[in-house]
């Protein structure tokens, strides 16, 4: 008989199971073009949620379930949290232009992104391999099917297929990874495997063989180079307001599962899966920021750019192995949490602002789209162009203090290769920063295509000057973030 504990750790995963199955059933009697109805009930599903995962991480217990094949602790609630924020902020961007292109016939929309959703949900509570791959799986199938609901764009559907077919490359390198793994220990739970690590038995050949898989599938679902290949053809192919929803709360979920698998299951492993994502993180830098250099497509650019930030975020992951000091490899993982939070911040904005110059007809996707936008709307060309300084990282800028704090983690090491690892960063910072502010240079100087104004529906204007506000704000403010990250992954280290 199950316990009710084991029920109070899946509770915000039950809410979202059940309402994404209501809300499809009341769709169907939904008249609306615009799926009025539909769109609340999800909007206000993803708010009790958010809310409730809050109240959870504010709690700050660890509990496990299940016999132990989930966990609810800090870290994880926050980091799901942040992703139901990031899907609802997503979907008040997306629906104007999802309206306008014929994707709001049904509410596959909305119920697909809440089943997006509850895999993020069950990859962040996963404490068990299978547990983590289901999550995982339902994750990425919610996504092939969003990236093809535009049924009527030739080019939406090639990037649904080479999505599902690389995807589907990726899912079989990491279970094959962690098959390996539980012959080696006859274990799924990610603390049993951990001990038999540990315990120096298993023989070493074997878990490497298996990690090398693990690292391959990871990499592939963070976009790190050499795995990156899907991520320019499918943010650029997809529908815009479904890359962003496969563009942000996605990170959140890699991010925890990386810790679980390679933190806490696998970290008598790390001197060998460090110098993976070492390597990994430098190719990323390197090809993200030069490739993104050449784009006209700022989606493409975008891409490339996620490609290049994805490379700051495992530099974190490489600073956690310096002489088993639990106090550097706390503030390195608190560093590159607060990276990948800071990071779908931006995000968030950058996309909400394409996803509004969109109209009926016209994507605005080109980078000549944005010129002038200044005199247009100021507010509007104000928030890309925080969010683009931000993604420079470019003080007062959220994402300044994001990258000086993955920095800071490598430079405290006090070994030179983490220094030069650091230094590196910085040299790719600098080479990207000159295709971000290429963007605001023709908004703010280039003159405009059209005089129309930019119009937006309430609800889009109120969450994107928000939007635009925080990532100022927790850049000038950001203590109450990085201490809220760093406790987070003290707890959790700690269980």
């Amino acid at each position: 008989m199950i316990d009710k504990l084991s029920w109070i750790t899946v509770y915000p995963e039950l809410i979202l199971l059940g309402m994404a199955c209501v809300i499809a059933l009341v769709d169907l009697s939904v008249t609306s073009a615009r799926r009025g109805l539909t769109y609340v009930l999800t909007l206000a599903t993803l708010a009790v949620v958010a809310f409730v995962q809050a109240r959870y991480a504010l709690e700050g217990e660890t509990v496990y379930g299940f016999g132990n094949m989930v966990v609810s602790d800090a870290m994880g609630n926050w980091l799901k949290c942040f992703a139901a924020i990031a899907t609802f902020v997503s979907l008040v961007y997306g629906r104007p232009y999802a309206g306008d292109r014929g994707m709001l016939r049904g509410g596959e929309l909305f119920t697909l992104s809440l089943f997006a959703l509850l895999g993020i949900f069950v990859m962040i509570s996963g404490n068990n391999f299978l547990v983590i791959y289901m999550g995982l799986e339902l994750l990425t199938l919610s996504s092939y099917a969003l990236v093809a609901l535009r049924r009527d764009s030739a080019v939406a559907t090639e990037a649904a297929m080479k999505y599902f077919v690389l995807g589907a490359l990726a899912s079989g390198f990491l279970l094959y990874g962690l098959s390996m793994l539980y012959g080696a220990t006859g274990s799924l739970n990610l603390q049993e495997v951990l001990g038999a690590v540990a315990s120096g038995y298993v023989k070493h050949q074997v878990m490497v063989f298996g990690l090398v898989f693990i690292v391959a599938g990871l990499a592939f679902k963070v976009g790190a180079v050499p795995f990156h290949m899907w991520i320019p053809d499918v943010y650029q192919g997809a529908p815009t307001a479904v890359t962003l929803l496969i563009g942000a709360a996605p990170k959140l979920a890699a991010f925890a599962i990386m810790i679980r698998l390679l933190v806490e299951g696998l970290i008598p492993l790390s001197v060998d899966w460090h110098k993976m994502l070492a390597i990994m993180a430098i190719g990323s830098l390197l090809v993200g920021n030069l490739a993104a250099i050449v784009q006209t497509n700022l989606k493409r650019m975008l891409a490339f750019s996620t490609i290049g930030q994805v490379g700051f975020m495992l530099l974190g992951f490489v600073a956690v192995v310096v002489d088993n000091n639990l106090a550097l490899a706390t503030n390195a993982l608190s560093s590159s949490m607060f990276y990948t939070v800071a990071y779908v911040l931006t995000t968030l904005g950058s996309f909400g602002v394409i996803l509004l110059l969109a109209r009926e007809g016209f994507e605005s996707e080109e980078i000549a789209d944005f010129a002038g936008l200044n005199q247009r709307s100021p507010l509007y060309a104000g928030v890309m162009a925080v969010c683009l300084f931000s993604l420079a990282g470019i003080p007062p800028m959220v994402g300044f203090y994001a990258k000086l704090a993955v920095l800071q983690a490598l430079v405290s090491s006090g070994q030179g290769w983490y220094i030069g690892l650091a230094v590196f960063a910085v040299v790719m910072s600098l080479i990207g920063a000159f295709y971000y502010l290429r963007v605001v240079k023709v908004m703010y100087f280039d003159s405009p295509i059209t005089a129309s104004a930019v119009s937006a529906p309430a609800d889009v204007r109120a969450v994107l000057s928000l939007n635009g506000a925080l990532v100022l704000l927790l850049g000038i403010v950001p203590g109450g973030l990085m201490t809220l990250c760093a406790q987070s992954i003290v707890k959790a280290l700690g269980t």
